[in-house]
């Protein structure tokens, strides 16, 4: 998987933490969704599915650690521990409640997607990784090399964009992705309106019929989905 392809949920409390985080991590090209405690990090992970999590440890109500113990009963997901505290008690609590690695506030941002690079490195293959390509009909979209190739192996032309939405839609096919997520993890400027245009300007791309389309399909009132072959 290349790492620029992960798409990461940060859980913290603090307003500015969540911002700047989800700011410079796209900035390096990753994926990001945001949550704001431990209850909306558990609604977001029944919905979407990520390669790593960074999770803040004091949170009130309900703490990084006592999220990550229930997290651990169904999901190996990797996760980042984020605290304010440099006690070497509450590392290796972190550690033992199945935390991947554990970085104390303040931390250079820069250390820390290396650090999420070399999670990512060592993390299982999962079962993104097993869908190599996507089969469109006509075209197919190569999920490792992110290339658009017709039936004869031609590259088409796509942007960055919709490079991103591809891989996002393909992670999890068949999966109803709200505009506003969706402009929310391609991040980029991107708006509800400016999705539904690129969707337009891609069904031209993979579509027989891109009036009437059979792999990106509108689910009327919650968003798009792809269904590829």
């Amino acid at each position: 998987m290349e790492n620029n392809s992960a798409h990461i949920l940060v859980v913290d409390d603090d307003n500015r933490i969540r911002s700047l985080l989800q700011r410079f991590l796209r900035d390096n090209e990753f994926y990001v969704s945001v949550a704001k405690d431990a209850a909306s990090a558990r609604e977001m992970l029944k919905e979407y599915r990520f390669d790593l999590l960074i999770v803040d440890i004091m949170m009130p109500e309900e703490s990084g650690l006592e999220f990550l113990q229930t997290l651990r009963q169904e999901s190996n997901v990797p996760v980042i521990m984020l605290t304010a505290m440099g006690e070497t008690a509450d590392r290796i609590s972190g550690l033992e409640c199945g935390a991947d690695d554990y970085l104390p506030k303040p931390f250079e941002p820069k250390e820390l997607v290396l650090r999420i690079k070399s999670i990512l490195r060592r993390a299982p293959q999962t079962d993104k990784a097993a869908v190599e390509k996507l089969n469109l009909g006509l075209c197919c979209y190569d999920m490792n090399k992110k290339e658009l190739l017709s039936k004869q192996g031609a590259i088409i032309h796509i942007t960055p964009v919709e490079q991103a939405m591809l891989s996002v839609l393909g992670q999890k096919s068949g999966q109803i992705f709200s505009r506003e997520k969706l402009a929310e993890i391609l991040g980029a400027g991107q708006s509800p309106r400016s999705i539904d245009v690129q969707i337009t300007r891609l069904r031209k791309k993979i579509e027989k019929d891109s009036k009437n389309p059979r792999y990106l399909q509108t689910v009327r009132g919650k968003g798009y989905m792809l269904l590829p072959e």
